[in-house]
């Protein structure tokens, strides 16, 4: 059966129920002071040394990952990226304003913190779009090389958490592993080359609009 692509409004709505997902799991792990890989991990982190907010250090360290994907990908992969990208800093910034946790449980956190964060990536992924940083790197290679996106989001995250062994208690370090596992086995498990698009892998066609 021929695929049928996404209307314009059922991308939009993607963008907003994906980014809206993913700003959760971040609040998740921010109450239990966990880190994940990618962009994310680094903003959390530097949270801890610097007084600017997660979504302002999230936002420029995915700077030169949009400025890739507008050169490398198509340019309306992009923009949406770079949207996806901010609504994610401004809902995350801002969601202490409606919610507020006064008891948690650390492991709690690391879960459901990965898996809505995987969830949210992959509607977003779904709509050829994403959060910019190694997401866009990954979709990059799958297109090109046929590798999982998942596969390779999880080893560049485990990655920089072992990396950051130095400035993590061991409970803290194992804790931020087992949120980054869960985010990226919803990716492996569910975005993989070739399963939707007749063959073809499902990122973004390497192309300027």
């Amino acid at each position: 059966m021929k695929h049928r692509g996404h209307s314009r409004k059922e991308n939009l709505i993607a963008i907003l129920t994906g980014t809206f997902i993913v700003a959760q799991g971040v609040f998740f792990l921010q109450q239990a002071n966990l880190l994940t890989g990618g962009t994310t991990g680094l903003a959390l982190l530097m949270t801890h040394f610097t007084d600017f907010s997660f979504g302002q250090l999230y936002f420029v360290a995915n700077i030169p990952f949009y400025i890739m994907a507008w050169f490398r990908m198509n340019r309306s992969f992009a923009l949406t990226s770079i949207c996806c990208g901010a609504l994610v800093s401004i809902i995350t910034d801002n969601l202490h304003h409606v919610v507020a946790i006064s008891q948690f449980d650390p492991i709690y956190c690391a879960v459901i913190g990965g898996l809505l964060m995987g969830l949210g990536m992959l509607i977003l992924f779904r709509h050829n779009t994403s959060l910019g940083g190694f997401n866009v790197l990954v979709l990059y290679l799958q297109e090109k090389l046929g590798v999982s996106a998942g596969k390779l989001q999880m080893g560049i995250d485990i990655s920089i958490l072992i990396c950051s062994y130095f400035l993590m208690t061991p409970t803290i370090l194992m804790l931020s592993l087992l949120g980054a596992v869960m985010l990226n086995l919803v990716l492996a498990m569910n975005h993989k080359p070739g399963r939707y698009h007749d063959g073809k892998a499902t990122a973004t066609p390497v192309t300027n609009d």
